[in-house]
C-alpha cells in the first residue's frame, strides 16, 4: 500500500528548487548593497571675499566771487572742485563786449575764495587783478601766528584753531571750521574770501 504522507521526489526537487532561487535572490541583494558606491558628498566652497575698495573722498564744491565785465556780476558762484576760471566766467553769464580778455587767465585752476574780475577795456592796466587770489591763507598750513593776520581772529583762537586742526585733521571747508569753539556764522563771513582750504 502506498503512504501519501511522505513527500515525493517532486515534493523535494520543488522544496529545493524554491530554497535555491531564495538563496540566490538573498544573494544578489547582498551584491548589490556591498557593490553600490559610497554617497557623493558635496561640498560648496565659497569663493574668497574681495577686498571692497574704501569710497574715495569726494572734494567739497568751491565757492568764488566774479565780478567786473561779466553779464552778472558781483555775485558768489559754486563750482566743483578743480574747476578754472572760463567754468566761473560762463556761471557769471559769460563776457561782456567791454571785457578785456587779456585781464584774466581763463585756464586757471579757481581755489575756495579766490576772486575773479574781468577787467572793462576803460580800466587802468594797472588795476590789479586777483587771479586766483594770491593773499588768501591757507587755512590747513597756516601757523597761529599766520592766522592772527585774518579779521577777528586774535591770538587765543588762533591758537584753538591750530589745535583743533591737529586733533581732527585739516578742514575740508568753511563748515567744517564752523566747529572750532568761538567762530561763529559772522566770522565765518568775513573770513570765506579771506581763506582756501587746500
Amino acid at each position: 500500500m502506498h503512504n501519501t504522507d511522505q513527500p515525493g521526489c517532486s515534493d523535494w526537487a520543488f522544496l529545493l528548487a524554491t530554497v535555491g532561487l531564495i538563496g540566490a535572490v538573498l544573494a544578489a541583494a547582498a551584491i548589490v548593497v556591498l557593490t553600490r558606491p559610497a554617497p557623493v558628498e558635496i561640498v560648496i566652497v565659497p569663493p574668497p571675499p574681495t577686498v571692497t575698495p574704501a569710497p574715495s573722498a569726494t572734494p567739497a564744491p568751491i565757492t568764488v566771487y566774479v565780478t567786473g565785465a561779466v553779464a552778472e556780476p558781483n555775485q558768489l558762484i559754486v563750482l566743483p572742485a578743480g574747476s578754472r576760471v572760463q567754468d566761473a566766467i560762463e556761471a557769471a553769464g559769460g563776457l561782456t563786449s567791454a571785457a578785456q580778455l587779456a585781464s584774466v587767465n581763463l585756464a586757471g585752476i579757481l581755489r575756495d575764495g579766490d576772486q575773479i574780475h574781468v577787467a572793462e577795456q576803460s580800466e587802468s592796466a594797472s588795476i590789479p587783478t586777483p587771479l586766483p587770489s594770491t593773499r588768501a591763507l591757507a587755512i590747513n598750513r597756516a601757523t597761529a601766528e599766520e592766522l592772527t593776520a585774518l579779521p577777528g581772529i586774535g591770538p587765543a583762537l588762533a591758537a584753538q584753531i591750530v589745535a583743533y586742526r591737529e586733533a581732527n585733521g585739516p578742514f575740508a571747508d568753511l563748515e567744517a571750521l564752523d566747529a572750532v569753539p568761538g567762530i561763529g556764522a559772522r566770522t565765518l563771513e568775513t573770513l570765506a574770501p579771506l581763506i582756501v582750504f587746500d
